[in-house]
């Protein structure tokens, strides 16, 4: 049995703190936001003290110790946002150093993949092939595989992506028809990616040329980068400018490589760059670090995805609505190789169909399942927890579920009668509590775009039957998205090979930029 001792809001902390006990063994974890570097609290005989100095660990190995000191809480520094989860490095190796010792040995599986029309469907204004496929990588893969996104667009309209569809943080991001190598969510670049693209590339030379050609029209400033340089072309000039360009590029001295793509996107790149070679430069670090993904799934839908089907050992998947110029690509070049499928599925439905198609894992995501309060999975995780739990609200309130008595038991039976929950608002209150007010809420958000899906879900074990699990909520409704960062505590009991997992505690704080006008529509 977990018990869960609060020190409540102080001017001098700003923060509550939770003491977790079990089986005797006192141990401290402090909220997301803490940069402590000596920390003691005693309660009773136990003290804890000298916490760790990496930040970036998730802090389960802290020392116990007895002693007869008095209760005493001393903290030196304090931040006011906690740092996300793949916290950056002020170097890009430091931040890739994160990102490959949040994985104890290789990935399970790396799945690369672009985001326009392959991951994101922009003819699905709900939203549910990306959705589907969140719940499958969060209950299922994030805890010991990587994600990474390798997109055309620049990092202006990647963050506008973003913010107009329901993503989720990937490991690594691939930006600018791959010219930008990004880690974690702060985005920090690859410094020894730029090196190599610096080389026979003078972006100055390759603007002055281009400018000779009046078929070729600039796009706007945001796509133009260091590494290239991006005009819209019509699809009958595309072929005839693109070999008298090439030609006029290497009489200068230059070394580039250019892409048409959509039909429409014409790219000058360093002849090094490009999708392809980005994910060659990142499994070529991930070797020498003797860490390379067991597996690697590629996804594409345009030419300029083609690279990445070319890269050796990696599985590949079209997507059905992939376009002409790919599809012609793969019937020149790769047509009799198994690696490589094209899905019956759109977009992110076609990722999960590969999934399933090559045997990388699981593909039933929990979105395909209709009953989400009261079922169970053998050997299913913490993580899984998570995203039914989170479901089930979503489906609660969008009335997709029956209105019964039975469901608000199950959720009580799943919660501990002592759990408790801080609302993202400061006001806390038992999660029994909790789950009765979710009577009064059936429904509300019924035939309203109305989504919740969880991101970045790290658990940590903390004790033989207990996990400490650490992710982000998000809530999306009409065009408003709010979030707000969780620690939650769960304990767990395998019953006739069933996982059981019994809610402990909840904790939420906003995220920067969100809070809700009214508090009472953010429930849970």
């Amino acid at each position: 049995m977990v018990v869960v001792l609060t020190v409540p809001n102080s001017p001098r902390l700003g923060f509550p703190v939770y003491i977790y006990t079990h089986e005797d063994r006192v141990r401290r974890f402090l909220r997301w936001g803490v940069d402590c570097r000596r920390f003691r609290l005693s309660w009773g005989r136990w003290v804890l003290g000298d916490a760790p100095r990496n930040e970036d660990r998730v802090p389960n190995q802290l020392t116990d110790r007895r002693a007869t000191q008095p209760n005493l809480i001393t903290l030196l520094s304090t931040r006011r946002h906690p740092p996300p989860l793949l916290s950056p490095s002020p170097s890009s190796s430091g931040c890739y150093r994160v990102t490959m010792d949040r994985l104890e040995t290789s990935a399970r599986l790396m799945i690369v993949s672009d985001l326009d029309h392959t991951m994101v469907d922009h003819h699905d204004p709900e939203n549910l092939s990306l959705l589907r496929f969140n719940a499958l990588w969060e209950s299922s893969y994030r805890h010991d595989s990587l994600l990474v996104f390798s997109t055309g667009r620049s990092p202006t309209l990647y963050k506008q992506l973003r913010k107009e569809k329901p993503m989720l943080s990937p490991d690594i991001t691939i930006m600018s028809v791959g010219t930008e190598i990004t880690y974690g969510v702060s985005m920090v670049p690859d410094e020894g990616w730029v090196e190599v693209l610096n080389q026979r590339w003078d972006r100055n030379i390759v603007v002055e040329e281009t400018s000779k050609f009046p078929e070729l029209k600039l796009q706007s400033e945001t796509e133009q980068r260091p590494h290239k340089v991006s005009f819209y072309v019509d699809k009958d000039n595309a072929q005839e400018v693109t070999k008298a360009l090439s030609e006029k590029l290497a009489n200068r001295g230059l070394d580039v490589k250019i892409i048409y793509s959509g039909g429409m996107d014409l790219d000058i790149l360093p002849q090094g760059a490009g999708k392809g070679q980005a994910l060659a430069y990142l499994l070529q670090k991930f070797k020498e670090e003797g860490k390379p993904p067991k597996n690697t799934l590629v996804c594409g839908d345009s030419g300029n995805d083609a690279e990445l089907f070319s890269i050796p050992e990696v599985h590949g998947v079209m997507v059905s609505n992939a376009q002409e110029e790919l599809l012609q690509w793969h019937a020149e070049n790769a047509k009799n190789i198994p690696k490589i499928i094209h899905a019956s599925e759109r977009c992110a439905g076609g990722i999960i169909q590969a999934i399933g198609h090559f045997g990388l894992g699981p593909n039933t995501s929990p979105r395909d399942v209709a009953e989400t309060a009261d079922s169970h999975l053998e050997d299913a995780g913490p993580a899984h927890e998570v995203v039914k739990f989170n479901l089930f609200y979503e489906r609660w309130r969008r009335a997709e579920v029956e209105h019964c008595e039975t469901y608000i038991a199950s959720l009580k039976a799943s919660c501990h009668p002592a759990g408790s929950f801080v609302h993202p608002s400061g006001v806390e209150q038992r999660l029994h509590e909790s789950i009765s007010a979710m009577k009064k809420i059936y429904g509300d958000r019924q035939g309203k775009q109305y989504r919740v899906w969880v991101d970045r879900v790290l658990p940590s074990k903390i004790s033989s039957d207990t996990w400490l699990v650490k992710f982000v909520k998000w809530e999306l409704l009409g065009e408003e998205q709010q979030s707000c960062i969780c620690t939650a505590v769960l304990t767990f009991e395998v019953v006739n090979g069933l996982h059981l997992y019994t809610w402990a505690h909840l904790h939420e704080t906003w995220s920067e930029g969100s809070g809700a006008k009214d508090n009472g529509m953010w429930l849970l």
